[in-house]
């Protein structure tokens, strides 16, 4: 199970990591379109919310400092992830919608079995 959890960690970290990069930098042709439909603030805030969310899944759990971040990480990923497949499914972006929600998934089974089944201890 530790395995499981940590291969979904990494996965969300990647995906979030990933996603927090590219809307922190985005290429021009890219950037005038998220422009056009919310403010570049909003954007930025979002980029540095998924960075620190892909930190927060995996730093804590491998230092064991703090380790309690990392269902907490994994619980602002769920907030995220819902608010998002609501925006892809009301601008009818289903594909997006369906990612979104798969993310959704793995965000909550981290979220449970790290808080609940098989939290990380801290270093003593």
């Amino acid at each position: 199970m530790n395995i499981t959890l940590w291969v979904l960690q990494v996965l969300l970290a990647l995906a979030f990591l990933a996603h927090g990069l590219l809307l922190l930098m985005p290429p021009p042709e890219i950037a005038a379109q998220m422009n056009a439909e919310l403010p570049r603030w909003f954007w930025v805030f979002l980029g540095v919310a998924e960075v620190l969310a892909a930190v927060g899944l995996t730093l804590p759990g491998v230092t064991r400092i703090s380790p309690w971040l990392v269902p907490s990480a994994a619980a602002g990923v769920m907030i995220v992830m819902i608010s998002a497949t609501v925006w892809h499914l009301a601008r009818a972006e289903y594909s997006s919608a369906v990612i979104t929600a798969v993310l959704l998934v793995m965000a909550t089974f981290t979220t449970y079995v790290r808080w609940r089944t098989a939290p990380i201890r801290p270093r003593r």
